[in-house]
């Protein structure tokens, strides 16, 4: 049969010719998209990487909680501009754990992906509780109401369990040990033991007591950890030194 007479078929039966389309568009899509499900196809692993202790992973819900995605990004493009007053541009590794991500697309505040040790804890509850006292210009709402609302740890193994299901790496350990670890981290070495949490997540977990009130464990706790934990676990010195010495066998070939 012509070639030509079956592109005539599908051009005189516009019901034939929306079905061969639809057909068309699912391949492509699938072929597209299914791919994107497996991380390690996308996303190149970098060392340090880890999920979110609990404590972080609080932080991170109140951070979803109070929309502060709506005023802060956390990507820095690589443009000389940016990577000039945030840092390293933002490598897709370090947002392969969020659920969702949060690079933003509106900066009415800086972008926060490099915040972490930026600022110390002091300065990060003056900063929730009265903006304009540490940035005068500020027209960021106050959120001391953090200070006084207790964190929500005790179902925090099952936000571990919904995101294993997705593909974050966390351990029945993990699981297990879900608020105690939320505990320890936000007390520190100084009042608890805190070996397991930092077997667990590594010796560079940032444990004590975030916003001065030792008595009480409250978000503004959570959101400070989380904070303080953005940018901070590529060594970016090691990332340069690697692309330095691929730059100079890519200039010797």
């Amino acid at each position: 049969m012509n070639p030509l007479k079956k592109h005539e078929f599908l051009e005189k039966n516009s019901v034939v010719l929306l079905i061969a389309i639809i057909v068309v568009v699912l391949i492509g899509g699938i072929v597209e998209i299914i791919p994107l499900f497996r991380a390690e196809t996308v996303i190149e692993r970098v060392e340090g990487v880890r999920p979110y202790t609990p404590l972080e992973l609080a932080g991170y819900n109140i951070y979803l909680r109070e929309g502060c995605y709506n005023c802060h990004s956390q990507q820095i493009r690589p443009l000389r501009d940016e990577v000039a007053r945030y840092g390293h541009y933002s490598l897709a590794a370090e947002s392969m754990y969020d659920h969702p991500f949060q690079w933003g697309s509106k900066r009415t505040g800086p972008d926060l992906a490099r915040v972490g040790k930026k600022y110390s804890d002091e300065w990060h509850v003056a900063h929730m509780m009265d903006p304009r006292s540490v940035v005068p210009e500020s027209i960021m709402p106050s959120y001391g109401f953090l200070m006084k609302k207790g964190a929500k740890l005790h179902d925090l193994d099952d936000h571990l369990k919904a995101l294993r299901m997705v593909g974050v790496p966390y351990t029945d350990e993990m699981i297990a040990n879900a608020e105690k670890d939320a505990i320890r981290q936000a007390t520190g070495e100084a009042v608890t033991d805190i070996s397991g949490l930092t077997a667990r997540y590594g010796e560079a977990v940032a444990a004590r007591d975030f916003d001065g009130q030792p008595k009480l464990i409250s978000e503004m706790d959570a959101l400070i950890a989380y904070l303080q934990v953005l940018g901070t676990m590529v060594d970016f010195e090691a990332t340069k030194q690697i692309e330095a010495e691929m730059n100079a066998k890519e200039a010797q070939k």
